[in-house]
């Protein structure tokens, strides 16, 4: 048994923090959490107790949207023919530890990480953060889950049989193409509908390369079959069907602010929305000529979308879609938030409360409460008084996950 005594908690659910508290945790689980007179003393003589005075106590910090197994845009990096495939999975082993060392004890993969890698951490193989993995991008020849290069040359490389490949036409496709990532480990399905700041010239962030019918099989089946659908959009047609068909996320939402009527149908069908502003400061400075373009153009549109989506009462959920340019820093998305319009504890909520929510798996994480997993970061300082601190694990004195502690740095 562990018991932190004296910390300034905040429990990602939005309310105030208590200062001076006591958490328990027994096994993997927090038995009791609250002020200090609330719990009191009630732990056993042996307990192990951690002297948290003037820090902060988080849940486990969660990213919703990351691509752990993705270091380059360019498609040999894509295809996997820059390095042995071995080196590869020692370089993504690597990328997992120190995530969950930065406070990250959960993240959402949104394409290109295996079932193997959840299976590694789980079995204790490897350090790194509960994963919750959709393996590929689903999109229609074309889309931006269809990795042929614009001389329509596919990769050298043999097919993975743990990633399908995400290319499939026609609502019975996508169908079938659902089932084909549920049989390969699917936690949840990632589609796409539109083009985005990295996608070829000429289909672009608002340009929709899917039908609406496509899209309804799809949902259907990720639905019918208990997983969750988030989808890659960020304007024009394609995101106004994804959120009729009743997707669970959307993904980046850069252009909502020219259809604001659709984050009012967000907020009635508990859609939650992770803008993923981290990913276009790298594609506003590193990215493609027509890269560069797409995300300073639609800077002011996705700021406006985030305040807009906040006033409708729509769940903001912190995801980085930034790990093709950078791993280890997803804190930054909530210094991202909080320049965009939301508070810090706002934001704190939106990689802990909402983004577990946003999982499905809110339950067990997401929140400091008696009988959730015992996922908690310690933290040097106030984070809501300056939410960068979290970035690149600045601030971070502790981390546990499932009542294991596996950063010690008090």
């Amino acid at each position: 048994m562990k018991v932190f005594k004296g910390a300034t908690l905040v429990d990602g659910t939005g309310r105030p923090p208590v200062q001076n508290a006591i958490v328990v945790v027994a096994g993997d689980r927090v038995q009791a959490a609250g002020p200090a007179a609330s719990p009191g003393e009630s732990w056993p003589p042996g307990a192990e107790v951690i002297d948290a005075s003037g820090m902060t106590l988080l849940p486990g910090l969660i990213d919703c949207h990351d691509h752990l197994a993705f270091f380059g845009y360019e498609f040999a990096s894509r295809w996997g023919v820059t390095e042995p495939r071995s080196l590869r999975h020692m370089r993504i082993a690597a990328v997992l530890g120190q995530t969950l060392e930065t406070g990250y004890t959960a993240v959402r993969d949104a394409g290109g990480l295996d079932a193997g890698f959840k299976q590694a951490v789980q079995e204790g193989l490897v350090p790194g953060p509960r994963l919750h993995v959709s393996l590929s991008i689903i999109s229609p020849t074309g889309g931006i889950g269809d990795t042929v290069s614009p001389s329509g040359h596919g990769s050298p490389v043999p097919p993975d049989p743990s990633l399908p490949s995400g290319v499939a036409n026609g609502p019975e496709g996508m169908r079938l193409k659902v089932r084909e990532m549920v049989r390969a480990g699917a936690d949840v399905i990632k589609f796409a509908v539109t083009g985005g700041a990295a996608s070829r010239r000429g289909f672009g962030p608002k340009d929709m390369l899917i039908s609406r019918e496509e899209i309804e099989a799809l949902v259907d089946e990720a639905h019918g079959l208990g997983r969750r659908a988030m989808c890659h959009a960020l304007g024009g047609p394609g995101l106004r069907a994804a959120i009729e068909a009743g997707v669970d996320s959307i993904e980046h939402g850069s252009y909502m602010d020219e259809d604001p009527d659709l984050l009012d149908m967000m907020a009635r069908k508990s859609i939650f929305f992770v803008p993923t502003f981290s990913v276009y400061i790298y594609h506003g400075e590193r990215g493609t000529p027509h890269g560069r373009e797409r995300a300073a153009d639609l800077r002011r549109h996705h700021v406006e979308s985030l305040r807009l989506a906040l006033r409708a009462g729509v769940k903001v959920v912190a995801g980085t879609d930034a790990g093709g340019w950078v791993h280890g820093n997803n804190a930054q998305e909530l210094t991202c938030l909080v320049g965009s319009g939301m508070t810090p504890a706002q934001a704190i909520v939106a990689a802990t409360g909402h983004a577990a929510q946003c999982l499905g798996l809110e339950a067990d994480i997401g929140t400091v409460a008696p009988g959730k997993k015992a996922d908690l970061v310690l933290v040097e300082g106030d984070p809501l008084k300056d939410i960068s601190t979290l970035e690149r694990g600045k601030s971070v004195r502790l981390v546990m996950k499932d009542g294991q502690v596996y950063l010690d740095r008090r």
